[in-house]
């Protein structure tokens, strides 16, 4: 069954500049709790908006922004995304989520319908897909700080079950990495197992075993480029690294076994 669509326009849009949209995200509103007051509030003089605002009421949703045109609710990734805000809250239970059926209902008949309409896949995205010109549905966390550095829909929020009723067959895969990126070889040290990306660090020899690891170029702060790991400090000196519990790619040095 078709969406009811009611109409509450928002003065909050501006075209998408000639390009297509790619992402399907869901938001979470953290305040109002119908999508006629939300509506409202993105009549004002807010500067932001959404496409959509879902609440309890069945097979229907609030419609602010036609969606040929870019919301403003992702900060860079709005060019490139079709958003709904769920009348909901990041911090909810799992308990509370289930309170939410038609909410959630609504939430993924809207998933389908922009899916059609865009020819955008049925696919749930992880951050690097998201952020990394991947084609499917997300949450706004998804995009991290590209898309305004937001935490919705919250931990709990059953987006696997929203993917399904939305007729979603799984994931998407996550690209096959290069064969000299494939992951080659893991020590461990210090209760962790570590893998490093030998573009930044090497392995201090201690024979092949890879007993230590040190960080040889004192400029690299971040390792956000690296497996889709964001925000991650490391430390800027050539002390060892203690990076407990975490992997990244790793280039087998040239003249090694």
């Amino acid at each position: 069954m078709t969406l009811r669509r009611v109409a509450i326009p928002s003065p909050n849009y501006s075209s998408r500049g000639g390009v297509a949209a790619r992402l399907i995200v869901l938001h979470t509103a953290e305040g109002a709790r119908t999508y006629t007051d939300l509506g409202h509030y993105f009549q004002g003089d807010v500067g932001v908006s959404s496409h959509v605002g879902i609440d309890d009421t069945a097979n229907t949703v609030g419609e602010y922004v036609r969606p040929e045109y870019k919301a403003w609710t992702q900060a860079n990734a709005n060019p490139v995304a079709v958003s709904a805000e769920l009348c909901a809250f990041a911090a909810w239970s799992p308990a509370e989520w289930d309170r939410h059926p038609n909410m959630l209902a609504n939430a993924a008949a809207w998933v389908a319908e922009e899916a059609a309409r865009f020819r955008i896949p049925l696919t749930r995205l992880s951050a690097a897909q998201a952020q990394g010109g991947g084609h499917g549905v997300c949450q706004h966390i998804d995009l991290g700080a590209w898309g305004g550095g937001h935490v919705d829909c919250g931990p709990h929020f059953p987006m696997d079950r929203v993917m399904i009723m939305a007729g979603s067959s799984g994931p998407a895969p996550e690209p096959e990495p290069e064969e000299d990126q494939k992951m080659l070889a893991t020590f461990t040290w210090a209760g962790g197992i570590y893998v490093t990306d030998g573009l930044y660090y090497r392995w201090v020899v201690d024979e092949w075993d890879l007993k230590a690891l040190r960080i040889i170029d004192p400029k690299i702060k971040d390792l956000g480029a690296i497996n889709g790991l964001q925000g991650m400090g490391v430390p800027a000196d050539e002390t060892t690294a203690y990076l407990s519990g975490q992997e990244w790619p790793f280039k087998r040095p040239a003249g090694t076994g």
